[in-house]
């Protein structure tokens, strides 16, 4: 399957051969990079489960998977015969089912202000956040991929080595990728010499997804322990790192898959730009700074345990914060679907949403 057609989360307005009812068909980005498997999805239960167990990931995917949950709702409300405080209820759930990525609750509030229109108006709703998550995608890689080039193309004479943290590509959007599309641009223009790919513990984003994607689409890559980043762009292998975002404070404080701020430490010791990609649906300007983002805390065994078996002593607890927060100081750069904005050097991501 090209990467281009490649959709994690598409609507099922008929039944299929799976299912008698209306289904959201997702991804299964827990069987990747072995099987490629779809999941039709019909009722919220299963909807909420599939967000939780990571079926679907990545901030956009999962805001337009909860756009398409309002109408999931909607259809298993009139099936099973739910009020409307039960239809709110579970619409709520959805919203809820993740903390940190603002993105989801942002577009389940867009399309769940359409319910009183019907389910056609909620569906047409959440197709238009999932092509406009698109539209914003090409254009933050065209934006991302031009300031690069100006600021550290001339210097190299060669293409660029970039690194990347987590995946951030076509299973986490709506089809093309945030710091993967930069990273995508960069490619169809010649000039990536190399992707860093961090494998992104404890579940492996980055080795499992990230790197599928990039031999889809043929771009040389190394995928690298998430211990060795650091290292290797303070030895000079890497040009820049590009990553998402899951929240952006209004001051620049971006959260992002652990082990990020890491990265962007490295970075500035380096002296090599730190980009993150996203749209402005990820902006919160309600939240001032990364202190006010909720961190979620994920079950202890994804770090005491490998594939079922246990790794760490049976006394041993577990930390396992799914997210850290950058501070904006640290932010090199921040391009969106409107173009980049400075950061580090005191400009600020409601600059892009006057």
């Amino acid at each position: 399957m090209s990467r281009r057609q490649l959709r994690a989360v598409t609507w099922t307005a008929a039944a299929t051969g799976g299912t008698p009812y209306p289904s959201l068909s997702l991804i299964d980005q827990t069987a990747l990079p072995h099987t490629l498997e779809r999941r039709d999805v019909t009722t919220v239960d299963q909807l909420i489960d599939a967000i939780v167990r990571l079926v679907v990931r990545g901030a956009p995917a999962i805001g337009a998977a909860g756009g398409y949950g309002v109408a999931l709702a909607m259809a298993q409300a009139e099936r099973e015969g739910w009020d409307r405080a039960r239809l709110d209820a579970e619409i709520a759930r959805v919203r809820a089912a993740r903390p940190t990525a603002v993105n989801l609750m942002v577009c389940v509030d867009r399309v769940a202000a359409r319910v009183d229109e019907g389910i056609t108006a909620v569906l047409a709703e959440a197709d238009a956040v999932v092509r406009e998550d698109l539209e914003a995608n090409h254009a933050m890689g065209a934006h991302g991929a031009d300031w690069l080039l100006k600021r550290v193309g001339p210097g190299t004479g060669r293409p660029l080595r970039v690194l990347t943290h987590c995946n951030t590509g076509a299973l986490a959007t709506a089809g093309w990728g945030t710091a993967l599309g930069v990273i995508r641009e960069l490619h169809s223009r010649g000039l990536i010499e190399a992707v860093y790919a961090d494998e992104t513990r404890p579940l492996l984003q980055g080795a499992r997804l990230t790197a599928w994607e990039l031999v889809q689409e043929g771009i040389p890559h190394y995928v690298q322990a998430d211990g060795a980043a650091a290292g290797t762009i303070l030895r000079g292998e890497v040009d820049a790192a590009i990553v998402g975002a899951d929240r952006i404070a209004a001051n620049g404080d971006t959260a992002n898959k652990v082990g990020t701020v890491a990265i962007a430490l490295a970075c500035a010791h380096a002296g090599i730009p730190f980009m993150v990609a996203a749209p402005t649906t990820t902006v919160d300007l309600a939240t001032p700074t990364g202190d006010a983002i909720h961190i979620e805390l994920r079950g202890e065994d994804e770090v005491l345990e490998w594939a079922g078996v246990r790794t760490a002593p049976a006394s041993s607890r577990g930390h396992n914060p799914a997210f850290d927060v950058t501070p904006g100081s640290l932010v090199t750069a921040l391009v969106t679907e409107r173009g980049v904005l400075e950061v580090g050097a005191g400009e600020l991501p409601g600059d892009h949403l006057k």
